[in-house]
C-alpha cells in the first residue's frame, strides 16, 4: 500500500498536522442498521462472532472513523487521516473494494475555516499527482434546505423531500406526485376517513401493522390539518426542478442564487463568504458550483458542504477526492452523541 505515490499524500498530511490512525476492519452491524435499516443491509458483508453478534466488513472508511471518535467521548478538536478498504456489495462486480486515504477534523467548532482546510488540503494533493486538467464542484446541503422549508406545500411533504434528495430516482417520483396529485384517490380518502371515525373511539393502544393506533390517527390529522394543494404543489416542483438545475463558476454563484431566491420571492439571502474558497485561480483547473452535487449515490449523509475534485483521465473526468461536512452523521445515522465534522476522501485508484 505504501507506494511512493502513497508517501507523497502522507506527508502533504502530516505537514498539515493530521494525525495517523489506524481503523478496525470490521465494525458492529447495529451501527448501520438501527438507523439505516433494510436500505443499507443489502450492500453489507455480514457475519457473526462466536459471541452471536453481528459484524461487517467496515462499507465506509468515514463511518469507522466517527464510530471511533465517538466512542472515545472525546470533545476536542481532532484531525486525523487513515488508509485502507472499503467493502460494499456491487450487482455490477465495480468498486466492491475501494481504496482510500481518509481525513478528518472531528469537534469542528469554526465551519467555514475548517471546511477551507480541507479543500485547501485536497488541491494539495491534486498538485502532488500526475494530472494537470481537473475541476472543483462544490455544492451546499443547506441551500436545498432552505429552498424546501420557504415553500408552501405541508410539512410533512417537505421532512420527505429533504430525507430523499439524495435518491435521484425516488426523488422524481415524488416531485411528479407533487405536481399532479395524480396519486390521491378520492374513493381511498373517503374510505380512510371512515376507518379514522372508527379509530378513534377504539383503544389508542392497540397495534396494526406495526403502528398504534394512535401513531395513524396524528398521521391522518396532520393531512387533514395541512392538505396538499394542487396549484402549490405543481408552483412548488417548478421552482425545485429550476433550483436543481443551477450551475455556475464559484465566484457567480452567491449573485446566481440570490437572483433566483429573489425571482420566486422566497426571503433566502447568500453573502458573499457563505462559500469557504473563492477567487482562487490554479493552471487547467476550474471552480464550479451545482445544486444537485452528490445526487444518485447509495448512501449519502452530508449536511452542509459537498465537494467533488474530478481529473481529467483518458479524455473522461473521474473522481479523485470527495467530501463534505457531515455533523449529523454519528446522532442521526449511529445512535451515537453528535460530532460536528468535515473530512474527505482520495480514491487512491484515480490517484496512482
Amino acid at each position: 500500500m505504501k507506494s511512493k505515490n502513497y508517501n507523497k499524500v502522507f506527508n502533504i498530511l502530516k505537514r498539515k498536522y493530521f494525525n495517523y490512525i489506524e481503523l478496525d476492519p470490521v465494525i458492529e452491524s447495529k451501527f448501520i442498521l438501527q438507523r439505516s435499516g433494510e436500505n443499507f443491509k443489502k450492500y453489507l458483508f455480514s457475519f457473526y462472532n462466536s459471541d452471536g453478534q453481528e459484524l461487517s466488513l467496515r462499507p465506509d472508511l468515514t463511518i469507522s472513523s466517527v464510530i471511533r471518535y465517538a466512542q472515545s467521548k472525546s470533545n476536542k478538536k481532532e484531525k486525523v487521516f487513515y488508509t485502507g478498504s472499503a467493502f460494499r456489495k456491487s450487482y455490477n462486480q465495480k468498486n466492491v473494494v475501494v481504496r482510500q486515504i481518509g481525513m478528518e477534523i472531528f469537534s469542528s467548532k469554526n465551519e467555514n475555516i475548517d471546511d477551507k482546510e480541507i479543500i485547501d488540503t485536497s488541491l494539495k494533493i491534486l498538485k502532488s499527482s500526475r494530472y494537470r486538467s481537473s475541476k472543483l464542484n462544490i455544492g451546499n446541503f443547506k441551500l436545498f434546505e432552505l429552498l424546501i422549508n420557504k415553500l408552501q406545500i405541508p410539512q410533512r411533504w417537505k421532512q420527505r423531500l429533504i430525507k430523499f434528495f439524495w435518491n435521484e430516482k425516488y426523488f422524481s417520483e415524488l416531485l411528479k406526485r407533487l405536481e399532479s396529485n395524480l396519486d390521491i384517490d378520492p374513493v381511498a380518502v373517503a374510505g380512510d376517513k371512515k376507518m379514522y371515525s372508527k379509530m378513534i373511539k377504539l383503544n389508542q393502544k392497540k397495534i396494526i401493522n406495526g403502528r398504534s393506533y394512535k401513531e395513524i390517527i396524528k398521521r391522518f390529522e396532520s393531512k387533514i390539518n395541512d392538505p396538499r394543494q394542487s396549484e402549490t404543489g405543481k408552483k412548488s416542483a417548478k421552482i425545485i426542478k429550476e433550483f436543481l438545475k443551477i450551475k455556475c463558476s464559484l465566484n457567480k454563484a452567491p449573485n446566481v442564487l440570490n437572483k433566483f431566491f429573489k425571482k420566486h420571492d422566497l426571503n433566502i439571502f447568500v453573502n458573499k463568504d457563505f462559500f469557504p474558497i473563492k477567487n482562487l485561480k490554479i493552471k487547467d483547473t476550474k471552480f464550479e458550483f451545482s445544486t444537485s452535487i452528490g445526487r444518485g449515490r447509495e448512501v449519502e449523509f452530508y449536511n452542509s458542504l459537498i465537494f467533488s475534485l474530478d481529473v481529467k483521465k483518458k479524455n473522461k473526468f473521474v473522481n479523485l477526492i470527495s467530501g463534505g461536512r457531515f455533523d449529523e452523521l454519528t446522532s442521526k445515522y449511529l445512535g451515537l452523541k453528535k460530532v460536528p465534522a468535515v473530512g474527505a476522501a482520495v480514491n487512491l485508484s484515480n490517484y496512482e
